[in-house]
């Protein structure tokens, strides 16, 4: 009986024979999701700017026939071309995670219409293009898809110096729920996650640009100690999987008690 329900876990998490779109996959949580994707059988679609580090990301996936394009998605006009060619190369869409993003510390005074509005078209309009075009029935697998976008717990609960930053996450949050409920019809789930810090490439750095003191009190923002890409890839998994069938219109929070206090 436990080998019966074993099997059955196996078969409900595994995303063989699944085509996967990962935006941001040549570096941290995008990296990360590519890579544990991969070792879950699905087949994906690597994209970001650096041909080199898309190239090394699949380097730590498993097998190497994956598909990359060196595309900046701030251009928005190009999204469509990108995954007709991806779909005619791979097939139908399965699932979809736009991890990549930009962030500008800045305090309100002196931040620009400019940083807005690039920040914006990165972190949520291309991601909602990415959606409104995968959604067509040309390019979703008829079994069903899971779209995922990675939010922040910034969007929930913000922080000084990050006014831009805070507002496009809390739109990715808010912009899940009206997509889900349009899109349930088409059997596709639409969902956020939002990590807390993690420690990635660019993150690690931050020592050397912080007092300690204050990396200490970051450190300690967070009940169960700064993240690592694999725990929010883990959580992505899970949604692009059948075990998440019934979840979509959701915000799930992964940040090590951070918003908890």
């Amino acid at each position: 009986m436990v080998k019966k329900i074993l099997n059955e876990m196996t078969e409900t998490t595994s995303l063989i024979n699944k085509n996967i779109i990962i935006t941001g996959a040549s570096s941290g949580i995008g990296r990360q999701c590519a890579v544990s994707a991969s070792r879950l059988g699905a087949n994906v679609v690597l994209i970001a700017r650096n041909t080199e580090r898309l190239n090394e990301t699949v380097s730590l996936m498993e097998k190497s026939d994956h598909l990359i394009f060196s595309n900046d998605i701030s251009e928005i006009d190009k999204i469509p071309s990108i995954i007709d060619e991806a779909c005619m190369k791979v097939g139908k869409i399965s699932g979809f995670i736009h991890s990549a993003g930009i962030e500008k510390t800045l305090p309100l005074k002196f931040m620009k219409k400019e940083d807005y509005e690039k920040m914006f078209l990165v972190n949520v309009i291309a991601g909602f293009e990415f959606i409104k075009v995968l959604s067509h029935r040309k390019h979703v697998d008829e079994k069903g898809a899971s779209f995922l976008l990675i939010s922040s717990v910034m969007g929930t609960v913000g922080r000084p110096g990050i006014v831009g930053y805070c507002a496009t996450k809390g739109a990715i949050i808010a912009g899940v729920k009206p997509m889900a409920l349009e899109l349930a019809k088409s059997n596709i789930r639409i969902n956020s996650v939002s990590p807390g810090y993690v420690e990635t490439e660019m993150t690690k750095r931050m020592p050397n640009d912080i007092p300690d003191e204050s990396r200490k009190k970051l450190i300690d923002l967070h009940p169960l100690g700064l993240g690592k890409p694999e725990d929010v890839a883990n959580i992505c998994m899970f949604l692009l999987s059948d075990l998440a069938q019934w979840i979509t219109g959701t915000n799930i929070i992964v940040d090590g008690g951070y918003s908890a206090q």
